[in-house]
C-alpha cells in the first residue's frame, strides 16, 4: 500500500545513504590518519634497536613464537601488531612497552601500528626493486606444479597453500600507501641493517 507520509523520509534515507557511500572512501582510516613521518620512522627503527638488547632474555617466547607462525606468510599489514598479540600476558610485553615509551610513543599498540606501515612500505620498496615480476613467475611455478605427474594431490594442494600464501603476502605488501612507501624509503638501509643484527 501507498503512503504519500512515507515519500519525503524515503528520499531523506535516500540521500544519506548516497552520502556516506560517497563521502566513506575520503574519510582517513584509523591506522593511516597520522602521518608516517621522518622523525617517526626513525624512531621506530631506534625502539626496534633498544628491543633487540631485550631478545636474549626472552628467548623461549621467541622460538614459541617462531614455531605458531612457521607455516604460514605473515600479513605484511599486521606483521609487528600480530606479534604484539602473541605476546600479551608475557613479561616481555611490558618491558617491550616501557622500551617504546622511552622512544616517543604512546602505548605498544601506536608502536605496532607504526611498525605495520613501516615494514609494509619497507616490503614493498623491496619487492619494486629487487623483482617486479615476482608474481608472474610466482604463478607460472603454481601451474608447473599443478601439471606435474611427479607430485601427489596432496603435496600439490600443500604447495598451492603455501605459495598462495606467499602471493597473499606480496598483495598485502604492495598495498602500502604510496606516502608511507616515500617516507620509509630513506631509511630503507638502516632497516637492512636491523634485519642483519
Amino acid at each position: 500500500m501507498h503512503n504519500p507520509q512515507r515519500q519525503p523520509m524515503l528520499v531523506l534515507n535516500s540521500i544519506i545513504l548516497t552520502a556516506v557511500f560517497f563521502l566513506l572512501p575520503l574519510l582517513p582510516t584509523e591506522s593511516h590518519a597520522d602521518t608516517l613521518s621522518d622523525q617517526k620512522v626513525a624512531s621506530f627503527i631506534e625502539s626496534v634497536r633498544a628491543a633487540q638488547t631485550l631478545a636474549p632474555e626472552f628467548e623461549e617466547l621467541e622460538r614459541q613464537m617462531d614455531n605458531q607462525n612457521e607455516s604460514t606468510m605473515p600479513d605484511f599489514s599486521r606483521i609487528v601488531s600480530d606479534s604484539l598479540e602473541q605476546m600479551k600476558g608475557h613479561e616481555a610485553y611490558g618491558r617491550l612497552e616501557d622500551v617504546v615509551q622511552d622512544h616517543g610513543f604512546d602505548s605498544l599498540e601506536s608502536w605496532g601500528a607504526t611498525g605495520d606501515r613501516v615494514f609494509q612500505a619497507w616490503m614493498a620498496i623491496e619487492m619494486a626493486e629487487q623483482n617486479p615480476a615476482a608474481r608472474r613467475e610466482m604463478e607460472a611455478a603454481l601451474a608447473e606444479m599443478e601439471n606435474s605427474p611427479h607430485m601427489t594431490a596432496e603435496q600439490k594442494a600443500q604447495m598451492r597453500a603455501m605459495m598462495e600464501s606467499a602471493m597473499g603476502a606480496m598483495q598485502s605488501a604492495s598495498n602500502a600507501p604510496a606516502e608511507d612507501i616515500e617516507a620509509v624509503r630513506p631509511h630503507v638501509e638502516a632497516l637492512r641493517q636491523l634485519g642483519e643484527e
